[in-house]
C-alpha cells in the first residue's frame, strides 16, 4: 500500500511544481517518486501475503511483480518525455500528474482483493486517460479519440458494474476469497445470477483490454492520442488490466471454467484474426501497432483460457517482452515523426544506413514482437503456446501459429523499409541521451530474457 500512497502524494506534488513553474524539476522528481514506489514494492516482496485493509487488497508475489513491471515501464516512458515535451510550453505538469494518477489506478487493479477496489482502480486509471488522450485541445484527432474512449469506457464500465452487481446478488459479498468459497460449497447449485454476472464481467474486462469484438475503440484512440500517451496505454494500462483479468479468473472462477471457456475461446480466435489481418493492411506504423496490440491481447488471453501453474509467469514474461518492445517501437516513431513529419512505413526508409544503432534497436523490438528466437517475445509466445497445448486446445494452437506467421510479415515490413529502401535524405535522426538509455536498456533486457528466461519465470 506504501507504493499507492507514494504515487498519490507524488501526483499532487507534481501539480504544485507545475503551479510554481518549476518546469525543470518535473521529470527528476517524478522519476525519484517512482523509484520510491518501486522500493516499497521490493520491501513487501519478503512479507507475508495476507489481505489488508478489511480484505480490500492483497500484495502477493503476483500483484507485486505486475506492479513493479508497471512502475518500471512508466519510468522508461517518462524518460522519453523530456524530448517529447520540448515543443510544449504548457500543460507539462498535467501530463506527468495524470500519468502518475493513472499508474496509481493500475497498481490498485494489480493488487485488488475486493470488487470495490477493482472498480476504483479501473476508474482512476481510465479517467486520467480520458483527459490525456484529448489533452491536445486544438487537435481534432485527439479530441475525437478522447470522446470515443470516454464513451466506450463508460459503456464497458456499465457492463462491469452490472456483472459485479449480479455476483453480489448471488453471494452477498465483493470479496474474492468468499466468492470462491461460495462456488466450492455449491458446485451444482450456483445461482443463475452468478452465471449472468460472469458473462457481463467478461464483456466489461474484454472492453478494457481491447480484444475483439470489443476492440473498435482501440485503433482510433491509439492513433488520435499523443504518441507518448499511446505508449503508456498500450503497455502499462493493458498489462495492469490483464493482471486484474487473470486474478479474477484464476482465483475465483476457475471451478466454473467449463461455463466460460467456450466463450473465451471464441473471443480469442476472433481477436487473433481481426488483429493480425487488419494490421497487415495498414500503411501507418502507428495504426499497425494499434491493431497488433489487439493480436497480442489475444495471445495473452491464452493464460486465462488455460489457467495453470505457469499462467502467471507466462503472462508476466509476455507482458515484459511486449512492454519493452512497444516502448522502443513507439519511441522510435516519436523520433522519426519529428524528423520526417509522417508516421507511414516510408518514414523508416534508409534508417539502417543513417542511424544503424537506432535501426538495430527497432529490429530487435520487431523481432521480439514477431516472436523470433533469442528474444523475450519468443519466450513469451512459447510459454503461451505451451499453456494452451497442455489443455489440448489443438485447433487454437494451429490457428495461433497461422496468426504468428502473419505477424512476422508485417513486423518484417518495418525492417525491410529500414535496410532495403532508400530514404529521402542522408541526415541522421538525432537521439538524446535519454532515448539512447531507454532503447539500450530495453534491447539488452529483451535479449537477456530471450536467452535466460528463468530470470523471470522464477519470480512467480
Amino acid at each position: 500500500m506504501g507504493a499507492i500512497i507514494t504515487l498519490s502524494l507524488l501526483g499532487i506534488l507534481i501539480l504544485y511544481l507545475g503551479l510554481y513553474k518549476a518546469k525543470n524539476a518535473l521529470l527528476p522528481v517524478s522519476i525519484l517518486g517512482l523509484l520510491g514506489a518501486l522500493a516499497y514494492e521490493l520491501y513487501y516482496w519478503q512479507s507475508d501475503a495476507v489481505p489488508m485493509y478489511k480484505g480490500m487488497v492483497l500484495f502477493d508475489h503476483f500483484a507485486l511483480a505486475f506492479s513493479m513491471l508497471c512502475i518500471v515501464l512508466t519510468i522508461l516512458i517518462l524518460l522519453l518525455s523530456k524530448e517529447y515535451f520540448k515543443s510544449i510550453s504548457e500543460n507539462i505538469a498535467e501530463y506527468y500528474t495524470l500519468i502518475i494518477f493513472s499508474l496509481t489506478g493500475a497498481l490498485m487493479v494489480c493488487a485488488y482483493h475486493n470488487f470495490a477496489m477493482l472498480f476504483i482502480g479501473l476508474e482512476i486509471m481510465s479517467v486520467a486517460l480520458y483527459i490525456l488522450v484529448g489533452i491536445r485541445r486544438k487537435d481534432k484527432a485527439s479530441n475525437e479519440a478522447s470522446l470515443k474512449y470516454f464513451l466506450m469506457g463508460a459503456f464497458s464500465t456499465g457492463f462491469l458494474l452490472f456483472g459485479i452487481t449480479l455476483l453480489y446478488g448471488a453471494t452477498g459479498t465483493f470479496d474474492l476469497a468468499v466468492l470462491k468459497e461460495y462456488i466450492i460449497a455449491n458446485p451444482t447449485e450456483v445461482s443463475p445470477l452468478f452465471y449472468g454476472g460472469i458473462l457481463l464481467l467478461l464483456v466489461g474486462l474484454c472492453f478494457k483490454v481491447g480484444v475483439a469484438p470489443f476492440h473498435f475503440w482501440t485503433p482510433d484512440v491509439y492513433d488520435g492520442a499523443p504518441i507518448l500517451i499511446t505508449t503508456f496505454m498500450s503497455t502499462v494500462v493493458k498489462i495492469a488490466s490483464f493482471a486484474g483479468f487473470l486474478k479474477l479468473f484464476s482465483m475465483v472462477l476457475i471451478p466454473l471454467n467449463e461455463f466460460w471457456t467456450p466463450v473465451l475461446l471464441t473471443i480469442v480466435i476472433i481477436t487473433l484474426f481481426v488483429g493480425n489481418i487488419t494490421a497487415l493492411m495498414q500503411t501507418s506504423f502507428k495504426r499497425m501497432m494499434a491493431y497488433s496490440s489487439i493480436s497480442h491481447a489475444g495471445y495473452m488471453l491464452f493464460a486465462i483460457l488455460s489457467i495453470g501453474a505457469n499462467s502467471a509467469s507466462g503472462i508476466l514474461t509476455y507482458a515484459i517482452a511486449y512492454g519493452l518492445s512497444s516502448i522502443v517501437a513507439f519511441g522510435s516513431l516519436m523520433l522519426v515523426k519529428r524528423h520526417i513529419g509522417s508516421d507511414q512505413f516510408e518514414s523508416f526508409n534508409g534508417l539502417g544506413k543513417t542511424n544503424p544503432g537506432l535501426a538495430f534497436a527497432i529490429t530487435v523490438a520487431m523481432l521480439s514482437l514477431a516472436g523470433i528466437p533469442l528474444t523475450a517475445g519468443f519466450i513469451g509466445k512459447f510459454m503461451m503456446f505451451t499453456t494452451v497445448m497442455n489443455d489440448y486446445h489443438t485447433v487454437l494452437l494451429l490457428l495461433a501459429a497461422i496468426n504468428a506467421a502473419i505477424g512476422i510479415y508485417y513486423y518484417f515490413r518495418v525492417i525491410v523499409h529500414m535496410y532495403f529502401m532508400k530514404g529521402e535524405g542522408e541526415e541522421p535522426v538525432q537521439l538524446s541521451i535519454n532515448f539512447k538509455l531507454v532503447f539500450g536498456l530495453a534491447v539488452l533486457l529483451t535479449i537477456i530474457i530471450g536467452i535466460y528466461p528463468d530470470i523471470i519465470v522464477s519470480l512467480i
